[in-house]
C-alpha cells in the first residue's frame, strides 16, 4: 500500500479534541509575553497554550515516535521520542538533537547549560545544550539502583539527586562525577522527587503510599504523610506564601496537606477521571494547573473556605474513544461528537476555543450537579450509542437526542443551553432484557421515533418528552425482530423501518397500526441513513454491501458493492450525489451515485467508526478505532480541479493517509504583537546600516517638526489672563559654617585670578548644554551634545539655540561649535532629519549675528557643502525613482 498516492477527493486537514495524554506538562513563564506557557504531549506531537485563555499557540513538528517525557526551560521545550532527544523553540521551530542514547529516553532535566536525559537502560547522559556534544556519561546497575525520579536541590551547586525503585536515593555532583551521599530509603520505590521552599528539604513520594519530607543536609525525615488513595503521581508546593503541599494521585484524587498542622487541608475527588499526570503550583499566584491522561488539561485556584481548590477553567476533551461523530448546524462549524465515557462535546471546526462539553449523561441531572467536590458522581450512564438531532426548534425546547449501551430508554439534551435534558423517553410498557437500537429526530424537530431490539417502534415528543404512540398491531410489534433502522422523510408524512426479519416497510405517521407498503430484502440491514432532501435511504447490508432506496417511488435504485468487512457508518454529501462509506478493512470509500460507480478509496491507519460530511460539503470528519480525537479531511473539489473516474478496487493501488494531526488557532487581534513563544536576546536594530545612506532619527515628529514654528504655538496657547509673579526671594550671601557670622568671599577671589574682567564662575551666563558644547573636542563629544539635544523637549531646545546669542549670554564661541556639531551630523548621514530641523532654527535665531562675523560664515560655508552634498544625492535618486514610476505608468 503505497503512501505516496493521495486521495482524489479527500485530504487530511487537522484533528479536534486532542490535549494531553500520561505524560506531564511542561509550564514555561515568559517575560516577554508577561504570560505563563503550558505544553502539552498528544503523542507524536505537543501543544502549546496559553494560560490566559487557554488558547492553543503553536503545535510542534511530528516526532518519530510517542513523546515519552518533557521538560523546559526560559529559552527551549526539550522533548524525548525514542533514542533522542530534541529541543524546539517557539513550540514549533526544532533547534537541536541531542543522540547517543541506545534506549528510549524517560526522564529529562535541564542543568543550567546542559541537558541531563535518563534512558531504559539506565544510562545517564549529560549534553551541552548549544554545541551538542555529550559532556559526561554514567552508567548505573538496575539490579542495585534502577532509576526512577532526578531533581536538583536549590543551592547544591552541581548536583543532582536521583530516586530508584530500589527505595535508595543518590546525590551526584554532575560536574565531578562522584558519588556524594547515599540514603538508604524507606523500602518502597520512589515514585516522586520534589524540592520544597525550604532549603535542604525534599518531598520524597513512595510506591506505598507514604510522602516524606526529608532534610538531604542532616539526613533527618522532618515530617511524614500516608496516602490512601494510591500511590503519589505528582506533587507539588505552593509558592505563594502559604505552608500547603499538593499530591496528586494514580486514581485522579487531589489532595492537599497543610505543612503546619501536618494534617490534611482539603482535598477533591475525581479531579480527573484518571491518573493525574502533571501538577504545579504558579509562583506567587493561588493557582494550580493538572493534567491527566484523561485528555483534559485544568487550572484551579485556592479559594475556597477549607484552603481547598475549585476549577477555575479547562480545556478538555474526550478520554475515551469517541464512536459518534454528527454535523449537527446547517452551517457546519460545529460537531457533535460521543464517546465512551458517557460524554457529549460540541466540537467547532474553525477554532478549537469554541469547543464546549454538554457534561456526561447521568440519571438524575440535578443530584449530579448539585454533589459536593467530595463526591464520586455515580448515576453516570451508559455511553451513547445512537444520536440524531434537529435545530429547528432548538430554542424553544431539547433538539438532541440519544440512545445508550444496554438500555432502553433514550435521553435528551438541549444544544443551545449546552446541557442534558430534563426528558428521560421511556415506552409505557416494556420487557426486561429490550434495548433500544435505532431513533431519529424528525425534520420538524417535535418528535423522536425510537426502534427497540424485541420489534416495537415507539413515538414521542420532545417539547415534552411523552409518549405520543406506536406502529404496529399485534403486540405492538413493527417487525419481528430487532429493529435496524428507522427514518422520517422531509414532510413528516411516512416513516420508514428496517428491521432483522429482511423487510423495508413504509408507514404514515400519524396512523401507524400497518404499513402501506412492505418492500422485502435480499440482504439483512445493519443501519440506514436516509437524506431527506434527495429522498434516498441508504442501507448497509450485513453482506458488506450499500443498497440505496427511493422513499418515493419504494424501490431499489442503486447496489454497491466493494467492502470486504463490516460497514461501521455512511453518509451522503450535501448535494446527496456522493456517498460515503467506512468499514473495518480500514479503507474509506467514496461512491458516485448517479454512475453507481465507487470514485474514491483510500486506507487509514485505524479503522474508522463514523463518519459526517459537512452540510456544506467543505470537510469530512471521522472518529477511529483508539483515539481520542475528531479527524477532518477537506474535500479537494472545493480548491482544486479534479476529474473523478470509475476506480476498480481490484486493480488499483489503494493509498493509505496518515491521519491529521492537530493545527494551531488563529491568534487574537490583542496577540498579534506577542506572538514570540519563548525568551530570546532581544534584537537591536543597527545606528546605521550604512554610512551611504541617509539615516533618520527614532524621533516623534513633534520633538522638531514645530521648532520654526513654536513662537505661534505659543501665542496660541497663550492664557488670556496675564500669569501673577511671585515676590522675588532676597538674596543670601554665602557664609562660613561656623558660630560667627563669617562671609564667604574666597571662591569669588580664587575665579578672578586669571581673568581681566572679575566676574564670578557662579554668575557664569551659559547654560549646561552651552558648556558642554565649548568642551568638545572631536566628533564622539560632538555626538553626546546631539543625544542630550535627543532628551529634551522643543521649547528646550529653542531656549538652548536662542541662549547661545551674544546679546542673551551666549558667544561666538558656542555658536561655531554648534555648527560644527550640525556638520558632524550631515557627514554620517545620521539624524537627517534633525539636522536639517536644528540648522533652520538656528538660521532662523542667528542670522545677523553670523552675517558680522566671519568665523561663522566660515563654519556655515562648510555645513552648507555637507548639507547640498547629502542633498543632491538623495534628490537624484528621488528624481530617479518618480521618472520610473512615470515611465510605467505612461506604458
Amino acid at each position: 500500500m503505497p503512501e505516496n498516492i493521495s486521495s482524489q477527493i479527500f485530504t487530511g486537514s487537522r484533528v479536534l479534541g486532542y490535549v494531553s495524554t500520561h505524560i506531564p506538562f511542561v509550564a514555561r513563564f515568559i517575560k516577554r509575553r508577561g504570560e505563563t506557557l503550558l505544553c502539552t504531549s498528544v503523542g507524536k506531537w505537543f501543544h502549546t497554550y496559553g494560560c490566559d485563555k487557554f488558547r492553543l499557540l503553536s503545535v510542534s513538528g511530528e516526532h518519530p515516535g510517542p513523546i515519552t517525557c518533557m521538560c523546559g526551560d526560559s529559552y527551549h521545550v526539550y522533548t524525548a521520542s525514542e533514542n533522542n532527544v530534541y529541543a524546539w523553540r517557539r513550540g514549533c521551530e526544532l533547534k537541536h538533537v541531542y543522540k547517543g542514547h541506545q534506549a528510549p529516553v524517560h526522564k529529562l532535566l535541564p542543568f543550567g547549560t546542559h541537558l541531563i536525559s535518563i534512558d531504559e537502560d539506565n544510562v545517564l547522559k549529560i549534553f551541552n545544550i548549544k554545541d551538542e556534544s555529550e559532556f559526561l556519561e554514567l552508567t548505573f546497575d538496575e539490579d542495585n539502583f534502577k532509576i526512577s525520579t532526578i531533581c536538583h536541590p536549590p543551592t547544591y551547586l552541581n548536583k543532582v539527586l536521583l530516586g530508584s525503585k530500589q527505595g535508595q536515593l543518590q546525590i551526584w555532583n554532575v560536574r565531578t562525577s562522584k558519588l556524594v551521599f547515599t540514603f538508604q530509603g524507606w523500602n518502597s520505590a520512589v515514585t516522586v522527587t520534589e524540592p520544597a521552599p525550604a532549603v535542604d528539604v525534599v518531598a520524597i513520594a513512595l510506591a506505598n503510599g507514604k510522602i516524606i519530607l526529608h532534610n538531604l543536609r542532616y539526613d533527618q525525615t522532618v515530617m511524614e504523610f500516608v496516602h490512601d488513595w494510591g500511590m503519589v503521581s505528582c506533587l507539588s508546593f505552593r509558592l505563594d506564601g502559604i505552608p500547603v503541599m499538593v499530591t496528586g494521585s494514580t486514581k485522579g484524587h487531589i489532595v492537599m496537606w497543610d505543612l503546619e498542622e501536618k494534617r490534611v487541608m482539603s482535598q477533591i475527588q475525581s479531579a480527573h477521571s484518571s491518573q493525574v499526570a502533571g501538577l504545579q503550583c504558579f509562583m506567587s499566584e493561588p493557582l494550580m494547573i493538572t493534567n491527566s491522561q484523561d485528555n483534559s488539561l485544568k487550572m484551579w485556584i485556592f479559594d475556597m473556605p477549607d484552603g481547598g481548590a475549585r476549577l477555575l477553567k479547562k480545556r478538555e476533551g474526550h478520554s475515551l474513544p469517541p464512536n459518534l461523530v454528527w454535523h449537527c448546524e446547517p452551517t457546519g462549524e460545529n460537531l457533535l461528537a460521543a464517546g465512551r465515557d458517557s460524554s457529549l462535546h460540541i466540537m467547532n471546526t474553525v477554532t478549537e476555543t469554541f469547543n464546549k462539553s454538554m457534561g456526561k449523561a447521568s440519571y438524575n441531572r440535578k443530584i449530579s450537579k448539585k454533589k459536593k467536590r467530595l463526591q464520586i458522581d455515580y448515576l453516570v450512564m451508559p455511553p451513547i450509542t445512537k444520536l440524531s438531532s434537529c435545530m429547528q426548534r432548538d430554542k424553544q425546547w431539547d433538539s438532541i437526542a440519544s440512545l445508550h449501551e444496554g438500555m432502553y430508554m433514550a435521553t435528551t439534551w438541549s444544544y443551545n443551553k449546552i446541557r442534558m435534558g430534563e426528558h428521560k423517553l421511556k415506552p409505557p410498557e416494556m420487557e426486561k432484557g429490550v434495548q433500544a437500537t435505532c431513533l431519529t429526530v424528525t425534520h420538524c424537530g417535535n418528535f423522536v421515533v425510537i426502534g427497540y431490539s424485541n420489534g416495537q417502534v415507539h413515538k414521542f415528543n420532545m417539547q415534552s418528552g411523552l409518549h405520543r404512540g406506536f406502529y404496529g398491531k399485534e403486540k405492538k410489534l413493527a417487525h419481528k425482530g430487532a429493529v435496524r433502522g428507522v427514518e422520517t422523510d422531509l414532510c413528516n408524512q411516512r416513516v420508514i423501518t428496517v428491521g432483522a426479519d429482511d423487510k423495508l416497510k413504509f408507514w404514515y405517521f400519524k396512523t401507524g397500526t400497518s404499513p402501506f407498503h412492505v418492500l422485502k430484502l435480499e440482504e439483512s440491514v445493519s443501519s440506514t441513513k436516509c437524506h431527506r432532501d434527495s429522498g434516498l435511504l441508504a442501507l448497509a447490508n450485513e453482506d458488506f454491501s450499500i443498497t440505496l432506496v427511493d422513499i418515493d417511488t419504494m424501490k431499489i435504485v442503486r447496489k454497491f458493492e466493494g467492502h470486504v468487512g463490516k460497514i461501521n457508518d455512511i453518509d451522503f454529501d450535501c448535494q446527496s450525489r456522493w456517498l460515503v462509506s467506512s468499514s473495518m478493512d480500514c479503507t474509506i470509500c467514496t461512491w458516485d451515485i448517479p454512475s453507481a460507480q465507487l470514485v474514491d478509496i483510500f486506507y487509514v491507519e485505524q479503522p474508522c467508526t463514523s463518519l459526517s460530511m459537512s452540510p456544506t460539503g467543505d470537510y469530512l470528519a471521522t472518529t477511529h478505532v483508539g483515539e481520542l480525537g475528531v479527524f477532518l479531511w477537506a474535500n479537494k473539489l472545493l480548491y482544486e480541479r479534479v476529474f473523478l473516474k470509475p476506480i476498480d478496487r481490484n486493480t488499483v493501488d489503494i493509498p493509505k493517509l496518515k491521519l491529521p494531526y492537530t493545527a494551531a488557532e488563529k491568534p487574537d487581534i490583542e496577540d498579534i504583537g506577542r506572538i514570540d513563544l519563548g525568551e530570546e536576546p532581544e534584537y537591536k536594530s543597527p545606528e546605521q546600516i550604512s554610512q551611504e545612506l541617509i539615516t533618520l532619527s527614532d524621533q516623534p515628529t513633534s520633538r522638531w517638526l514645530n521648532l520654526l514654528n513654536l513662537d505661534i504655538v505659543k501665542m496660541r496657547n497663550k492664557p488670556k489672563t496675564p500669569l501673577t509673579v511671585p515676590k522675588s526671594a532676597p538674596f543670601f550671601l554665602p557664609t562660613i559654617p561656623s558660630l560667627e557670622l563669617e562671609f564667604d568671599l574666597e571662591k569669588e577671589k580664587e575665579s578672578g585670578k586669571n581673568r581681566k574682567l572679575l566676574i564670578p564662575e557662579s554668575l557664569s551666563t551659559l547654560t549646561a548644554f552651552a558648556k558642554k558644547l565649548v568642551s568638545c573636542n572631536n566628533d564622539k563629544d560632538y555626538w553626546l551634545c546631539v543625544e542630550k539635544l535627543k532628551s529634551l523637549s522643543p521649547a528646550i531646545i529653542e531656549a538652548e539655540i536662542t541662549s547661545m546669542a551674544v546679546d542673551a549670554g551666549g558667544s561666538i564661541e558656542v555658536m561655531r561649535h554648534f555648527l560644527v556639531m550640525l556638520e558632524t551630523m550631515l557627514k554620517s548621514n545620521r539624524d537627517f532629519e534633525l539636522a536639517q530641523s536644528y540648522l533652520s532654527l538656528f538660521l532662523k535665531t542667528h542670522t545677523k549675528t553670523i552675517s558680522q562675523n566671519e568665523d561663522l560664515r566660515n563654519a556655515l560655508e562648510t555645513v552648507e557643502e555637507s548639507a547640498a552634498q547629502t542633498w543632491s544625492r538623495l534628490q537624484n535618486h528621488l528624481f530617479y525613482n518618480i521618472c520610473v514610476v512615470k515611465a510605467l505608468k505612461d506604458m
